[in-house]
């Protein structure tokens, strides 16, 4: 079977530099700026607001389990499609565990995925929840990370309430 390649670039440039570089640990800030050609700029910064990052900017951290939650709802989108269920509405409430030790290394532990998919009729709810987990095969995201990556659907129909 033939595999197909997929290539990204991007340019990241550090814009944290106060005027003496990295002369001092808490001298510089930790802002970044990430360009893709032809796309929207994105301000970042590091994950540690308390000392030197910027809270109003995203994080890395934060964009990781945006892809996470962004790759599983297409790809549960695409396989409703293609088995007839149609979705309406989709919310997830994505939450996750990143732990860090008494030497600043960290990783995270844990993503779930708290999507709330709404059908077009009740006869399609149980079909939806069960393909979260062939979605979740299917994200190249998830399928790239060293952590468990776990999805808790809930499913209505139309207007109910849940």
């Amino acid at each position: 079977m033939k595999t197909q390649q997929h290539n990204y670039a991007l340019t990241n440039v550090w814009t944290g530099n106060t005027g003496n570089g990295t002369a001092l640990v808490r001298g510089y800030e930790r802002s970044h700026t990430v360009s893709i050609k032809g796309k929207p700029e994105q301000h970042l910064t590091t994950d540690n607001n308390k000392a030197v990052g910027d809270p109003s900017k995203l994080k890395p951290e934060d964009l990781l389990v945006t892809e996470l939650s962004f790759c599983h709802l297409m790809s549960h989108l695409y396989i409703c499609a293609l088995e007839g269920i149609v979705v309406t509405g989709y919310v997830d409430q994505a939450t996750s565990i990143m732990e860090e030790n008494i030497n600043g290394v960290g990783r995270f532990k844990l993503v779930i995925l708290q999507p709330t998919v709404t059908v077009l009729d009740s006869s399609m709810i149980d079909k939806a929840i069960a393909l979260h987990h062939h979605a979740h095969e299917l994200c190249y995201i998830a399928n790239s990370v060293n952590f468990e990556v776990r999805c808790v659907p809930v499913c209505k129909a139309g207007n109910e309430d849940i």
